[in-house]
């Protein structure tokens, strides 16, 4: 069973896929990385509809979703609507959540709004405060070569994140900390055309590695104590989202789990496919069985 179509929220249209419409299990919502990405990576999670509905949206502005131009839509209230919205055009009274990076700043600011009916989440390569988030890749760029650390911070400090050596200098961080396939996959690499800079832009800036958007001051580390629904925090040992800081995130929040996926960067979904499959989906039955 597969439905897609399209829903309508503040700002356009989203689009989005369901898969299993009628199992049994409660329906699990996916949030996509970014912000101005798309799940067109995560399509492999569409396995765990084996036990239940699976649901996967493009959020406004990128995939196969509306691009509306106005600049002012891309804020992270707007974003947390806009969820509120697909539920409720789809009757996910009950639902799980399972976002990855950016996803998991969007799902954590939506649980802290205090919504009905969600029974779990799951942050996947948590982004949940973008200070720590910026002290981390400092960490992280001091384990590459002096020549790329040198790199980045000159076109940072000279405003040339658009140059050819910056995105050089980007490739070698993303194949230690973003995904350590080697080739690098096909596929991955044609879903670039599912992104919307802008969106990244506006919102987190022209580089990963220093926060100069409107999420700079975002910080909900201080609020994760009222997370009280069943809560999973995974990350890849060589993750960007670091496995220390996740496990930070989880000690701030009342019983949750952690789990570190041992041979995956910041794409375990890509890099350990039947691992995340089989930590989420355990994690999932045992939230539904209780």
């Amino acid at each position: 069973m597969f439905e897609e179509g399209y829903i309508d929220v503040t700002g356009g249209r989203v689009a989005y896929q369901l898969f299993n419409k009628n199992a049994e299990g409660t329906p699990v919502i996916i949030l996509h990385g970014g912000p101005g990405s798309s799940c067109y990576s995560l399509q492999g999670l569409k396995a765990l509809s084996e036990d239940r509905p699976v649901i996967f949206y493009d959020q406004l502005g990128c995939g196969k979703s509306d691009r509306p131009t106005d600049p002012t839509l891309w804020r992270i209230e707007r974003f947390v609507e806009e969820l509120g919205q697909v539920r409720q055009a789809l009757n996910l009274e009950k639902v799980h959540i399972l976002g990855h990076s950016w996803g998991t700043t969007l799902a954590a600011a939506y649980c802290l709004t205090k919504p009905n009916g969600v029974k779990s989440v799951i942050f996947s390569s948590p982004c949940l405060s973008a200070p720590l988030w910026e002290q981390d890749q400092r960490r992280n760029l001091e384990k590459l070569p002096q020549e790329i650390q040198e790199t980045i911070k000159r076109c940072e400090e000279n405003g040339t994140t658009d140059s050819e050596d910056f995105k050089k200098a980007t490739d070698e961080f993303n194949k230690t900390f973003v995904c350590r396939l080697d080739p690098y996959p096909d596929w991955l690499k044609q879903g670039s055309q599912n992104r919307n800079r802008e969106v990244y832009n506006i919102m987190w800036g022209p580089s990963e590695f220093t926060v100069r958007g409107n999420l700079k001051e975002f910080d909900c580390t201080p609020q994760l104590k009222e997370i009280t629904c069943p809560t999973l925090y995974t990350c890849g040992r060589f993750d960007e989202a670091t496995p220390e800081t996740t496990q930070y995130y989880s000690t701030l929040t009342p019983g949750s789990s952690f789990h570190v996926y041992e041979h995956s960067a910041h794409m375990p979904y890509v890099e350990e496919p039947d691992e995340f499959l089989r930590v989420s989906g355990d994690f999932l039955r045992k939230i539904d069985s209780l």
